[in-house]
């Protein structure tokens, strides 16, 4: 699978998941548009990502594609604290 095609796959993986998992009192619908990845590799045959959305929740996906067994896995995570840690050099 080329690059861009696990990209295309990977972000209607994330709008599949959002729309089956939206309230539907929100009265909005995730397209492929409001989504954007972050990061994402190759290593062999096998592809990942990580993929946000413009939707202020806080969540992120990682989408994981296994070319040995030609599988892709979703795991939908959500921010639940940033801090800042110094780090003193010495």
């Amino acid at each position: 699978m080329s690059n861009a095609e696990f990209i295309k796959r990977a972000t209607a993986a994330v709008v599949d998941y959002f729309n089956r998992h939206v309230d539907v009192t929100d009265n909005f619908e995730l397209t492929a548009e409001d989504t954007f990845v972050v990061w994402s590799c190759k290593t062999l045959q096998n592809h990942k990502a990580l993929i946000s959305t413009t939707v202020p929740d806080g969540m992120y996906y990682e989408i994981t594609y296994n070319g040995d067994k030609g599988e892709m896995y979703l795991d939908a995570y959500k921010k639940m604290h940033n801090e800042c840690i110094k780090i003193e050099e010495g």
